[in-house]
């Protein structure tokens, strides 16, 4: 891995999707790792990595989680997830003292596969749910793989504003504003989820503090409207319940059968990457079998919001597409930000 330019990759993304707080941290990191400074020795060995591995997350994560939990007072009072301010130059001096601190701790961290479960996805879920009803007005079996909390598996809990309208439960802690644009959505009043039920490596429980500890210490500590978002789908799962099982994605998928008077559907969002060719392979076989089953009152669906290509010549994008048997029929619903926001349907 060359490792400064996986950095600088990450540097554009915190910037691109409005966090310039990690975005100037992780280029003093960088500047501190060409000059051998504390980051050197935290980070060494990184090289041997594979490319597409996120070094920045898990170290930025480790650290934000010491913030949490009070650990790091000096670093605290610059992050504003608990109230501080960010400033360029004596923040980075607070964050270095904390590395120069925890050397070892922090390099057993960077192993660890971020954990996260972005909850503005659901917009791309719910919508998606929406428009499968059109044609499908049957109760919904949602099936997830990649859950990591389970968070998404409460969509239809949230509270969506879009077109001048209000969907989903007016009394909602979690609400998207300007949630969509583009083809407007038909409210289903008569949305119903019969069964929630995901599946992960390395679930992480929401109704445990640790759970909930874990997730927002991945959420970038500038971005005030994801963490409330956040802390009110860990709310929502308290009286919502889900089963999340670890199970790998082709395990669990070995395992689904068609329910009759029910539409079953598979969702998953941003974690096929995750998944190696070979099981990727294998996990859209299963799909394709399932889908060879489906009835019209046994359907299946299979609805994904990934970076995905329209075409093999198109640009990559975080597609929204749903495929439904019988039949087979696939459509690319619309597109949205790597977040969730903004979603645009077609």
């Amino acid at each position: 891995m060359d490792l400064v330019a996986n950095f600088q990759r990450q540097i554009e993304q915190f910037e691109e999707l409005g966090s310039p707080m990690y975005a100037d941290l992780l280029r003093r990191v960088v500047d501190d790792y060409e000059l051998g400074g504390v980051s050197s020795r935290i980070l060494a060995g990184c090289e041997d990595l594979p490319q597409d591995y996120v070094v920045a997350l898990p170290l930025l994560g480790a650290v934000h989680r010491m913030v949490l939990t009070g650990e790091a007072p000096e670093l605290a009072v610059f992050y504003p997830s608990v109230g501080g301010e960010w400033d360029p130059v004596l923040g980075w001096e607070a964050f270095e003292q904390l590395l120069s601190a925890r050397v070892p701790e922090l390099r057993s961290l960077l192993s660890q596969v971020p954990q996260t479960n972005e909850v503005g996805r659901s917009i791309a879920l719910y919508g998606g749910l929406l428009r499968l009803l059109e044609d499908m007005p049957l109760p919904v079996r949602l099936l997830e793989i990649g859950s990591s909390a389970g968070l998404n598996l409460r969509a239809d809990h949230y509270r969506y504003l879009a077109d001048g309208e209000s969907f989903g439960p007016a009394d909602s802690p979690v609400v998207f504003e300007d949630a969509w644009s583009g083809r407007s959505l038909v409210p289903a009043p008569g949305l119903r989820i019969a069964e929630r039920v995901g599946s992960d490596v390395a679930p992480v429980d929401a109704l445990s503090s640790g759970g909930a500890l874990t997730l927002t210490s991945y959420v970038w500590p500038d971005q005030a409207e994801r963490l409330e978002r956040l802390r009110g789908a860990l709310a929502i799962a308290r009286s919502v319940p889900a089963d999340v099982r670890r199970e790998d994605a082709v395990s669990f998928l070995r395992n689904v059968e068609l329910s009759e008077g029910h539409v079953t559907v598979i969702w998953h969002s941003v974690m096929w990457f995750y998944l190696k060719p070979d099981e990727q392979a294998e996990a859209l076989g299963l799909i394709d079998a399932l889908g060879e089953r489906a009835t019209s009152t046994a359907p299946l669906a299979h609805l994904r919001l990934e970076h995905d290509r329209r075409t093999p010549d198109s640009e990559v994008e975080f597609l929204i597409v749903l495929e439904t048997w019988p039949g087979g029929s696939r459509q690319v619903l619309g597109s949205s930000g790597a977040h969730g926001l903004p979603v645009q349907w077609e």
